[in-house]
């Protein structure tokens, strides 16, 4: 076990490293990886993402924020910690880039790591599992659906949108973020509900605590609607459906390394070029 200065443990006997197999820069930085960990008597196994491994205790991840979406929700109901590695483009859920490697792999070896847990939501009695978001549009190439926003059994809204997100703190920074919504600090214990292309202008993001729980129905002219977890997996279902959105009672575990660099805030003016002025 390794106890990081924060006070956190990970054990990294059963270290695992996860890709896409489609992913050949991904192939290639498994290998690099698993070299680097070797030279410092750590053990690990390389697996791509369709092949997970029960018997994992720690997971490095190669790719961009899917790859580690998918990796993180397999394994949140064993608390692996999830350490990622960017091979996309903004990563906003990984901790170093393929340049970066050693020194991500010499952070976590000195205990210059902190676990944080992060909250997930669930949906069709736990069949469905979200990290960043849980989306909810009509079934089909028509562009607005009508939908019933229900939180604890109050009707709050009815949307003629073209869906809705119901999305976590870490998930503010993606599909939310582009469609409207706030950005969440990824520590908070709430739950954003943000429509999608709504059709009327007092239709606005609502931001409710994550002990709610949300239900959505539709129309009954729009005769089916598809959900999905962190734009991956989809289920369509029928006109009388009712769609319950609670939080999962399992949480992520991501792996923060270099806190200074590495902060929401740093990481926020970084990916999304914050307080930089414009140049003509």
């Amino acid at each position: 076990m390794i106890k990081s200065v924060y006070g956190d443990e990970i054990d990294l006997t059963q270290a695992g490293i996860f890709y896409n197999k489609d992913n050949q820069k991904a192939q290639y930085t498994a290998e690099q990886l698993k070299g680097i960990l070797a030279d410092n008597q750590v053990n690990a196994q390389i697996l791509t993402t369709d092949k997970f491994n029960d018997k994992i205790t720690f997971a490095f991840v190669l790719g961009g924020d899917g790859t580690i979406l998918k990796t993180a929700r397999y394994y949140s109901k064993y608390e692996v910690p999830i350490l990622g590695i960017n091979l996309g483009r903004l990563g906003f859920l990984s901790q170093a880039k393929s340049t970066q490697i050693k020194e991500a792999v010499d952070f976590l070896l000195k205990g210059c790591f902190k676990v944080e847990d992060r909250i997930m939501l669930t949906s069709l009695d736990g069949k469905m599992n979200a990290l960043n978001d849980i989306v909810i549009k009509g079934d089909g190439f028509s562009r607005t659906s009508r939908l019933y926003v229900h939180i604890n059994d109050n009707i709050v809204c009815d949307y003629l949108a073209d869906g809705i997100i119901i999305s976590t703190p870490t998930g503010s920074t993606a599909y939310t973020l582009s469609a409207g919504g706030p950005i969440l600090a990824p520590i908070l214990d709430a739950v954003v509900v943000v429509p999608i292309c709504p059709h009327t202008m007092n239709a606005r993001p609502i931001v409710i605590p994550s002990s709610e729980v949300i239900k959505v129905t539709s129309s009954q002219n729009k005769p089916l609607l598809k959900i999905s977890a962190d734009g991956q997996d989809t289920y369509s279902l029928g006109i009388n459906d009712e769609i319950e959105v609670k939080k999962s009672d399992y949480h992520a575990k991501l792996v923060l390394l270099n806190l200074e660099k590495n902060s929401f805030y740093s990481v926020l003016k970084e990916k999304l070029h914050w307080g930089l002025s414009w140049k003509g």
